[in-house]
């Protein structure tokens, strides 16, 4: 589902990033670990098309994200990588249900009210579909993120430190939300976290550092 090779990224002249080859196939739910610093924000972000890495090629679903800019990698991103921030990002203006209307419009897909209705069930939101984010528990949130992410059915389903300063409870639920929703989507999901929680959780773990 993606390739990486010869992966480099710095930040003016420090090097941050530093990956030979990884390759993951779909449908697996792999654990993206690292010290803090160690470059894992990063590496989504050159995954989700965000961020160009320095040297080196990444594809995703047989596309090598170099070959594309501008208006055609954030159709590819939109359409086919689902990521769920540390930071949200919902759109406080909007309604729920237009946060996922507008993931949509933004990957230039017809919108799709049965799908969007779908997700909105699928995570237990379907009461606050017309409420606006600040109207919204942490929890509710970040199961809005989620439901943002996979509306498009992305092949690629990336988690930045999703489980932070939740407790034990949540954190196994939001893992949960992650995983069914991957595997509904027969999606590929990386999730980059620290926390012992989730790595007690998964059995394919990548760890940055150790490749550099």
């Amino acid at each position: 589902m993606f390739e990486i090779e010869k992966l480099k990224h710095c930040y003016g002249d420090t090097l941050v990033l530093s990956i030979p080859d990884w390759k993951a196939f779909a449908g697996e739910h792999w654990l993206l670990t690292g010290a803090s610093g160690s470059g894992k924000t990063t590496l989504l972000h050159i995954l989700a098309g965000i961020l160009r890495p320095t040297e080196g090629r990444v594809k995703v679903n047989g596309c090598a994200l170099d070959a594309l800019s501008g208006a055609a990698l954030d159709r590819f991103r939109g359409r086919h990588v689902g990521l769920v921030p540390q930071r949200l990002h919902l759109v406080a203006s909007l309604t729920v249900l237009d946060n996922l209307r507008l993931a949509q419009y933004l990957a230039g897909l017809p919108q799709d009210e049965a799908r969007t209705r779908e997700v909105l069930r699928a995570l237990s939101l379907e009461p606050w579909a017309e409420a606006k984010p600040p109207q919204l528990s942490q929890g509710q949130a970040q199961r809005v993120a989620i439901a943002r992410a996979v509306v498009n059915r992305p092949q690629l389903l990336l988690a930045d430190e999703p489980t932070a300063h939740l407790d034990d409870a949540h954190c196994a639920q939001v893992v949960d939300l992650l995983e069914s929703q991957a595997d509904a989507c027969g999606a590929t999901l990386v999730i980059a976290t620290h926390d012992q929680r989730v790595c007690r959780r998964m059995g394919k773990q990548y760890r940055l550092g150790e490749q550099r």
